[in-house]
């Protein structure tokens, strides 16, 4: 017969690993300088008017 297990164990270090994961991707987005976040919004900016300027106007 096989051991007796507890399944607790198993689903709170499950949703243990979880939080761990999901703090990780906060410190991520969360972690940033002042300097790094004007730098990626420049560099949205930048990507999102270079698209807009390649654009085919509709002719209609």
């Amino acid at each position: 017969m096989g051991d007796v297990v507890n399944l607790n164990r198993f689903r709170k270090a499950r949703e243990k690993s979880e939080r761990e994961a999901q703090a990780a991707a906060n410190r991520a987005k969360h972690g940033r300088t002042r300097e790094q976040r004007a730098r990626e919004k420049d560099e949205a900016a930048r990507r999102a008017k270079d698209l807009e300027g390649k654009k085919i106007d509709d002719p209609v």
